[in-house]
């Protein structure tokens, strides 16, 4: 979950580094640090909060040798003694990961007179590798690494080489390279601008970086040749286009996510659909945002192909033992490719012989190397750590998907009403005026957003985007399950929010907005049902553009989306950097 970045080579270390940093921060921002080596020294600074409060220390800081490190915490809270880089001796180490096995190293290393000074997990890294060196920290590293259990993206430095060693298992690392300097990062954008070309080290790879080369190993310490590619990352510090916050500026992307996305998917249709040839079970799987989008891609499998489906969050499918095989399809959506869960859920699909399907909007991750086909969503870099027009672009990239798995004829039908979606997407956010229903919703003591079918795969997206960035609690229910307990709930400070979009379900939505009523809880109404608005009409309402079933999704979805930013911004919030969230979750 941590964003992490190093730099050797002739130019301004610091510099390098506290940028670097700056543009991992959506990867955690719970603290940061960096350590340098400056005139055979190893110096650590790092402070509590976001990546702007280590500045200040850097000041006067010269160095040519550096570590940085972001965090979101996992082993210890937040604070300036938890922080990474940690030091053992003249090592200095940042790790982006978790190490499981942590608490027996550290007892069998204090029983040998190592002192700690942390609550984290990573600090037994750098004292395993002061223990290990005997003379060439990449060895070390080596050797330290073979006693870790868990997942690592690792860098190191140390006071008697001018090198960087760094090693990766089931977190991503890159290395970047320049002209007489060389650099290596969680991702490409902490790379933008500095490296034009870039590795991608595999699980269990090891690196050795000088200003001069780059030297890769494999798991076993052999010397190993590794693609190098081209740094595709556009900068991670675009401007707000007078937007306050990027989160509203992603949001009035969505149209162009939708229509990048769906002449994105031109490019793999043929591929895909012979992959997916004999399929006769789709497992669709996703975690957070993702996996709400995935709900509606169960169900457009079942609609337009008529192909039995499942939807699991990631975390709960790769522990269940999962009955599968080579006519069984896992379709795997992750807005990073990064997501530990969901890439572990696909590595455990092509284990047992299932094909695999990643949608995700980053084309060079992991959960791209194991895909059979990669279905990309093109939405652009998401500043935010709230996902907006990622998900959307899920959303056309599995409605896609399942249009061409049914037929030829049925896709074209299908890319026609597509093609026609951004500009009623456009409508939509033209038309919002959520001030009323955001003031509503940030006094209230529960938000509950209710529907049926894809209704409900929204309303689950409304609730998880309100919690996310305005603290507000709530849920997400399907509508027909409000009076088998929810109801508990409902009393004059809660609101219901309730998705009504198709007409065939809409009466029995109708019921439920009926029930809260009458409990005394306040309603409010999203729909583009013409029946609903007019019974409704002194309630609240959010009044969608008409368009087919499928695809309403794509416009509940900017609605949902839109209330939380408003009702967030009401309670000042920090919306692009919600506490305790990271945008790209690496770990368990």
């Amino acid at each position: 979950m941590c964003g992490i970045i190093g730099y050797i080579g002739g130019g301004d270390a610091v510099k390098t580094v506290y940028g670097g940093l700056k543009r991992l921060e959506y990867r955690g921002y719970d603290s940061a640090g960096a350590a340098f080596l400056t005139d055979g020294k190893i110096r650590v600074y790092k402070k509590q909060g976001r990546v702007e409060k280590l500045y200040p220390l850097l000041d006067g800081v010269r160095s040519r040798i550096g570590i940085g490190h972001t965090r979101w915490a996992t082993h210890g809270v937040p604070s300036d003694t938890n922080a990474h880089p940690h030091r053992a001796g003249g090592i200095a180490v940042v790790h982006n990961g978790i190490i499981e096995n942590y608490a027996a190293l550290k007892a069998e290393l204090i029983s040998d007179g190592a002192k700690f000074v942390s609550d984290t997990d990573s600090e037994v890294i750098a004292h395993l590798l002061l223990k290990n060196y005997n003379g060439d920290l990449t060895e070390a590293l080596f050797k330290t690494v073979k006693l870790l259990k868990g997942s690592y993206a690792l860098m190191a430095i140390c006071e008697y080489e001018e090198k960087i060693a760094v090693a990766r298992y089931k977190s991503p690392l890159i290395l970047g390279y320049g002209n007489g300097e060389n650099f290596c990062a969680s991702d490409e954008p902490a790379l933008y601008g500095l490296s034009e070309k870039i590795t991608v080290l595999e699980d269990g790879d090891l690196a050795e970086i000088t200003a001069k080369s780059v030297k890769i190993f494999d798991k076993n310490f052999k010397r190993a040749e590794r693609e190098t590619e081209p740094n595709l990352a556009v900068s991670a510090s675009l401007g707000l286009d007078g937007c306050p916050h990027y989160m509203l500026k992603e949001l009035r992307e969505t149209p162009l996510s939708v229509e990048a996305t769906a002449r994105a998917f031109k490019g793999v249709k043929d591929k895909l659909v012979s992959a997916l040839s004999g399929v006769k079970r789709f497992v669709f799987t996703g975690c957070g945002t993702a996996y709400h989008a995935a709900l509606c891609g169960k169900r457009y499998i079942e609609s337009f192909a008529r192909i039995p489906a499942e939807c699991e969050t990631a975390g709960e499918f790769r522990y269940k033992n999962p009955v599968l095989g080579e006519d069984t399809a896992v379709i795997a959506v992750s807005q990073s490719g990064e997501t530990a869960d969901t890439v572990e859920a696909a590595g455990l699909a092509r284990s047992l012989g299932a094909k695999v399907v990643a949608i995700t909007n980053s084309h060079r991750s992991q959960l791209t190397r194991l895909a059979d086909v990669v279905v990309p969503v093109a939405a652009g870099p998401e500043i935010c750590v709230a996902a907006t027009k990622s998900y959307t672009g899920q959303i056309a990239a599995l409605y896609l998907l399942a249009a061409a798995v049914a037929g030829e004829k049925f896709y074209n039908d299908c890319a026609e009403k597509i093609s026609k979606t951004p500009a009623l997407i456009s409508a939509t956010l033209e038309s919002l005026d959520m001030r009323s229903l955001a003031h509503i919703c940030a006094s209230s003591s529960g938000v509950y957003f209710l529907g049926r079918d894809l209704d409900y795969a929204v309303a689950l997206e409304g609730s998880l985007k309100l919690k996310e960035i305005s603290y507000v609690p709530g849920e997400g229910y399907p509508a027909g399950e409000l009076k088998h307990g929810t109801l508990a709930l409902i009393d004059v400070n809660t609101t219901s929010v309730v998705i009504i979009t198709d007409k065939v379900l809409a009466e029995k939505s109708e019921n439920a907005i009926e029930q809260v009523l009458s409990r005394g809880g306040k309603v409010a109404v999203i729909t583009n049902v013409n029946g609903v608005r007019e019974r409704f009409s002194d309630l609240p309402t959010v009044v969608l553009p008409e368009c087919d079933k499928y695809l309403s999704p794509l416009l509940a979805a900017v609605a949902v989306q839109l209330l939380a930013y408003k009702a967030a911004a009401v309670l000042g919030r920090e919306i692009d950097k919600p506490r305790n969230l990271a945008k790209s979750v690496t770990v368990e």
